[in-house]
Formats: C-alpha cells, structure tokens, sequence
C-alpha cells in the first residue's frame, strides 16, 4: 500500500477497491487510527500538562516559574530539530516500526523527566520526550491517507489529529489532577504509561507497511527543494501563530480584561479543547471536499476570530465563546498536512513531520510578538490584533504559492 503524490494532486492506491473499502478495511483504518490516535493522545498531553503544573516544577526544583517555563521552550525545541532530523534518517524504515519506536523513545523521555534530579536533566530530558513529536504525527498522517478511501484522506488525518486535540479536553486535566495530588513527577508517569499502551495498540492493530520503494535519507531532503513545500510551512508557521499569540495570555486576559472569577477559569479553559476537537472534524471534512480553498477560508476563518476577541473580551459570557472560537482556528492543520503530502512528490516522509515544525514554529512566534505586544503597553487584548496581522500573513503567503503555482501550470 503506497501513496503516490504529485505537486497538485495526491492519489492513494489502496489493495481494495478504488471507489469503497470494504468492511475488513473499515475496520483496518478504524483500529489503526485508534492506536495512532491514543499515541497522538499521549503527545497532546504530555505537551501541554506542564504549563498548569509550573509552579509546583519551580517550587521542587529551587527556580523561578519563568525559568520552570523554559522547559516548555525546551520541548518545542525537540519538536522542531527532531521532526525533519528524524524523519530522514528513518526514511527506510516500515511505517509501524517507526511508529512503535518514536512511540517508546516518548514513553521513556516522560519517564525519565519524572525521575530527573535538577532543572538541567529536566529541560534536557524535555528536549529529548519532544524530539519524536513531529515525526510521529507526520508517519501517522501517511498510514491513515494510505488505509483511507479516495476523497476521505483529511479526514482520516483528523481522526489522528483527534487524539492530539482531545488531550486538551481530557488527557491535561486527569494529569494535572494527579500532577497536584501527588507531585508534578506522577503527571510525567500517568503520560508515559499511555505512550507505551499506544506501542502496543499500534504493534496489534497497525497493518505493517513498508518504507516506498527507494525511500532514503537523499531522497527525503528532495523535499526541501519544492518551492510548495516552502509555501505550505509557511502558511501554518505564519497564520497559525494567531492562536498561541493570544492563547499563551489567555488566563490574565481573562481574569483582568473579562472580570471573570478564577473558579471559572478552568471550565472557560475546556472550551478551548472542545473548539479543537470540533475545529478538527469539520476542517478535515472541508479539506476533502476543496484543499485549497477551505485552506484560504480558514486563514480568513482566524482573521475574523482574532478580531472577534478584541471586542468579546471584555465581557465573561463572550469571553468564553471566543475561547471556543479560538480553538477551531486548529481546523486548518489537517489541511496543511494534507497539502503538504501533495506537494512533497516522492519525499511524504519528510514533508509530512515538517508540518509540526511549522506549527511549533508557530507557537513561538505567536508568543513572543503577542509578548511584544503587551509589553509595549497595548494591553492583554491587543494579543487579538497580532493574531489577526499573522492571520493576514499566512493569507499572504497563500496568495503566493496559487500565484507560483499558476505560473508553474502556465509553462
């Protein structure tokens, strides 16, 4: 089972029949994306856990919570070095083998960050749970496309991506729960006994799928040679740093602009991933019908957001709607990682972990300008309107790779 991909459009030829898979592959894709789905769980949870168990990690360690918050820089960095780093250099690898180990070196990174003695071990233990990241979601995206039917691969994408988005809603709380009754270490622990259930619910329900014929380290680089590939990263480094420009100060926002109470916080917070998992399914499903163009309305999608939050901001009700509306601006990712496979011709490995690249990229750049932003005196809510200027960015960059690509197609 192979995925063939050429700069516009994106086949998968799959064993069974072209036009409906049967029940058996019904329930192939339905229990492999179950596996890859509690891995990508195991990810989402782990990623973000630690940003509400900050103070108890500085308190134990003996540092500041700024400097406790540069372990959460730490395992962006891994995300954004490892995905490409390991992607070519597991080129050749079967796509469960790979799966299964990326899996097992993230279980074994959150074990060791529970055990870590000091605040060094622990950013660079954090650096190194983050290094599979990228590669893992990217591996992920090829299995489910390559088991899906013609027309349906965003979607099985997103049901992948549904894992990561739920940890948001479910995964962080439990282990924050448990990171607060018994120590930050038990929220590391509770992540990585999830990581090694994902190993064997991949190794027993994942079809074992070969690297594509010729696959190599040289062969994947080709895709940093495709000027569409370029174009794509940087839409979701671009655009999508809206989000994380304003969700990184969404708490103070809250509490200081919207007068809510700090019981309601958390419950506010879990719009956020219920907007994900909604964001999720129906940008997948957009995706199938019309790629580009649901990639160019949900850039607009995150403009108008932006801009909503400004003014909803200031009132608890509306606040929250627009915490919910802040989480759908996610809708975009199965599409940028759909575009990507499209794109990267001969080298998906590599395209497809890069997407998480971006969106980490992303991450940093959304809250650093939306930092900017209010240090220089514009306010909580002015994080809305750096999130909209990305917003436009991203519609900028967008512009571009239609007009390269017209004039690709003209010659």
């Amino acid at each position: 089972m192979t995925v063939s991909a050429t700069p516009t459009s994106s086949t998968v030829t799959p064993a069974a029949d072209a036009d409906a898979a049967s029940p058996a592959d019904e329930r192939t894709l339905v229990r492999a994306v179950l596996a890859m789905g509690v891995g990508g769980f195991a990810i989402g949870t782990g990623e973000f856990v630690i940003m509400g168990l900050l103070p108890e990690v500085a308190l134990d360690l003996g540092v500041s919570i700024p400097q406790a918050g540069h372990v959460i820089s730490a395992y962006a960095l891994g995300v954004v070095v490892g995905a490409p780093v390991l992607a070519v250099l597991a080129a050749h690898w079967g796509r469960r083998a790979l799966l299964m180990a990326l899996m097992a070196v993230y279980a074994l990174g959150n074990f060791a960050s529970a055990l870590a003695p000091g605040y060094a071990s622990l950013g660079l233990l954090r650096l190194v749970s983050g290094l599979p990241h990228g590669t893992y979601f990217g591996v992920a995206a090829l299995v489910a496309a390559a088991l899906s039917r013609p027309g349906q691969r965003a979607r099985a994408v997103g049901w992948v991506m549904l894992g990561l988005t739920s940890a948001t809603l479910v995964g962080v709380p439990i282990a924050a729960a448990l990171g607060s009754l018994l120590g930050w270490r038990a929220a590391f622990v509770f992540v990585g006994a999830i990581a090694l259930a994902a190993v064997f619910m991949v190794r027993r329900w994942v079809p074992d799928m070969p690297a594509p014929q010729g696959a190599s380290p040289w062969r994947e680089l080709g895709a940093l040679a495709r000027g569409q590939v370029w174009f794509t990263l940087g839409i979701g480094a671009i655009g999508f740093g809206g989000m994380f420009a304003v969700f990184s100060y969404i708490k103070p926002t809250l509490l200081e602009v919207a007068g809510m109470p700090a019981a309601l916080v958390p419950f506010t917070l879990s719009l956020f991933g219920l907007g994900m998992v909604a964001g999720n399914l129906v940008g997948s499903r957009m995706a199938d019908r019309a790629l580009m163009p649901t990639v160019g309305k949900l850039l607009w999608w995150s403009v108008a957001v932006m801009v909503v939050f400004v003014a909803a901001a200031h009132h608890p009700l509306t606040a929250a709607l627009s915490v919910f509306l802040l989480g759908t601006v996610v809708a975009i990712g199965p599409a940028l990682q759909i575009r990507l496979m499209d794109v990267a011709g001969d080298a998906q490995t590599l395209a497809a972990a890069l997407n998480h690249s971006a969106f980490n990229a992303a991450n940093a750049l959304g809250a650093w300008l939306g930092g900017v932003a209010i240090a220089a005196g514009g306010g909580w809510t002015s994080t809305g309107w750096v999130g909209a200027l990305l917003g436009l960015g991203g519609l900028a960059v967008f512009t571009a790779a239609l007009a390269c690509e017209r004039r690709t197609r003209a010659r």
